[in-house]
């Protein structure tokens, strides 16, 4: 495990957060990006914990199994609340619908992505203390 990797994904993680964060005060104007932002936080907030647990083989090509994998390797480590993973499978799952579905997000699915990226966040950065990861 490297410290410096999980830094890396974990401040690209809060950068997206942030800019996620500041795009929701204008959804109507930037639905699709504020959604897109809160994605990829949750995407490298997934990175940073599995990078801190010792996996060196991301692929930014298969984001679907980042999920799966978080699970497996909190698993092993006997973490109970694995909901965290669950959550970051269902927001990548939206990734490819918002990007590029022929028709436009309602402004209320745009909100449950935010919302459900902020839940993955507080998550994360709890399971990065719990777990003592360094760099966290």
């Amino acid at each position: 495990m490297s410290a410096i990797e999980v830094r890396l994904f974990l401040d690209r993680a809060r950068d997206f957060l942030r800019g996620m964060e500041l795009l929701e005060d204008d959804l109507a104007e930037y639905r699709n990006s504020s959604a897109l932002l809160g994605i990829h936080a949750a995407i490298s907030y997934g990175d940073a914990l599995r990078v801190g647990m010792g996996n060196n083989r991301l692929s930014s090509e298969d984001h679907l199994s980042a999920a799966a994998d978080l699970r497996s390797m909190l698993a092993a480590r006997k973490f109970e609340k694995l909901q965290g993973a669950d959550r970051l499978g269902r927001l990548i799952s939206q990734k490819s619908k918002i990007a590029y579905a022929a028709d436009t997000p309602t402004e209320y699915a745009i909100k449950q992505v935010i919302d459900q990226a902020q839940r993955f966040a507080y998550w994360a950065e709890e399971t990065g203390k719990k777990l003592k990861i360094e760099g966290w």
